[in-house]
């Protein structure tokens, strides 16, 4: 018995189920559109097909990589755009091209071939998610139109298969982009207040600076760090050793020259030479007086002691004793513990329009939870060099209520004038972008 030869019908018929097993064995996106424009062309004989999804081509017969500027590409989504708008791409049909513009007819003729056939892509809902354009010479039969149909279904499956989520132009449509985008640009041009952030401390308002009096070596500290101390109490030492030899030769000296102006005073009545050596000599003494009263004024400075009443604003008593100083150099500070001012250290990147008065909010790193309120007083013209090595204008702050601990440091925020958040948020790249182009 001879085996029936398959005739037309079932060839074609083995072609359509080998093609939807085809779309559903795809192993991702990219290799399923391919399978979507370019497997079916032996059983339909079309000249081309393209795959848009969400109104932009994905594939093309024969294209390993769509440029998305090309003439062809533009066409395709221009057409696909115009039968959206018509409301005529949600079901598969041929292609009219007196429903489109007659820009795109003369494209069509151009660019494509006679008869289109429209696949759309449809999700569970029955909502466009794309859609195949297909084009050949010949006119589309009925036969095949019914199988394109049901194969426009199997792709549909195929594709949510691997990619269920709506493309991201689908899940936000044109209308709600342009709503996102106008809240977006009218909260840019909202007015909030520009501030910044730069390390504070708490120092003494009006302090009395003790400075070391003279060039020397310290060798006692009375005093401790925040000690209080009352006007007149002894804070610390030099070492006066050659002071005391200085003051004692001194001293003799002056003994020395008062002697010989005595001697030479009694011979002056009988001695003319004698007499003529008085003023010499008493000028000699009043220098050695001199001498001697320097070298007791360095001698007393030797130790120094508190002018005022208050405490002893310094680091640490280790760091001086045994250490030599020059005269000048800053030792302490004595301070009233009830006046206190903030003194902060604004970096120069981070420099803004601040004016006299502005709120300022100090955080201490001892107690960030609370909040220490002050005004600015006063803000430098001209950057140094901090403690941290890097240039920074000086601002002064007054504390609107009772001042926290002279010493302790933190974070101070400083509020500047009201600006658009567009310019809050880009200011700093913005700074960086011109200094790094040069404009």
């Amino acid at each position: 018995m001879t085996a029936q030869v398959p005739g037309p019908a079932e060839r074609v018929f083995a072609q359509f189920l080998a093609l939807q097993h085809q779309a559903r064995a795809a192993a991702d996106i990219d290799n399923l559109a391919y399978v979507l424009v370019n497997d079916a062309q032996p059983l339909f004989g079309y000249r081309h097909a393209a795959l848009l999804i969400a109104g932009r081509v994905q594939a093309v017969t024969g294209i390993s990589q769509v440029e998305p500027h090309a003439p062809f590409v533009a066409f395709v989504e221009r057409s696909a755009n115009q039968l959206l708008n018509q409301g005529a791409s949600v079901k598969p049909h041929v292609v009219d091209a007196s429903a489109l513009t007659e820009q795109t007819r003369a494209d069509w003729q151009s660019l494509s071939t006679g008869s289109v056939f429209w696949i759309p892509l449809l999700d569970r809902r029955q909502e466009l998610f794309g859609g195949l354009w297909i084009a050949r010479e010949q006119p589309w039969s009925g036969a095949e139109q019914a199988l394109l149909s049901q194969l426009g279904d199997c792709y549909s499956h195929a594709w949510l298969a691997l990619q269920p989520r709506k493309p991201w132009r689908l899940r936000w449509p044109r209308k709600k982009i342009l709503a996102v985008a106008l809240a977006a640009s009218l909260l840019l041009i909202l007015p909030v207040r520009q501030s910044v952030l730069a390390p504070a401390e708490v120092v003494p308002l009006n302090g009395q600076v003790v400075a070391a009096p003279l060039d020397g070596v310290i060798v006692e500290f009375l005093v401790k760090p925040n000690q209080a101390v009352s006007n007149g109490d002894l804070l610390l030492r030099f070492d006066a050793t050659s002071l005391k030899a200085q003051a004692d030769v001194a001293g003799r000296s002056l003994d020395v020259a008062e002697a010989e102006l005595r001697s030479n005073s009694q011979r002056a009545f009988a001695d003319a030479e004698a007499k003529a050596r008085l003023d010499l000599l008493a000028a000699r003494v009043e220098q050695k007086r001199a001498e001697r009263d320097y070298a007791l004024n360095l001698l007393a400075r030797s130790e120094v002691h508190a002018e005022r009443d208050g405490i002893a604003v310094f680091a640490d008593a280790e760091r001086w004793t045994g250490k030599p100083v020059q005269t000048g150099e800053r030792l302490m500070e004595i301070a009233d513990p009830n006046q206190a001012e903030l003194r902060v250290e604004l970096a120069v990147g981070d420099a803004i329009e601040l004016e006299t008065g502005a709120e300022v909010a100090l955080f201490l790193d001892s107690d960030p939870l609370n909040r220490h309120a002050a005004s600015l007083e006063r803000l430098a013209y001209e950057a140094q060099t901090g403690a941290a090595g890097q240039l920074a204008y000086r601002v002064d702050a007054r504390f609107a209520e009772a001042p926290p601990r002279i010493g302790l440091r933190g974070t101070a925020k400083l509020f500047g004038q009201r600006v658009p958040l567009v310019l809050y948020l880009l200011r700093r790249p913005l700074a960086a972008f011109r200094q790094s182009v040069g404009l």
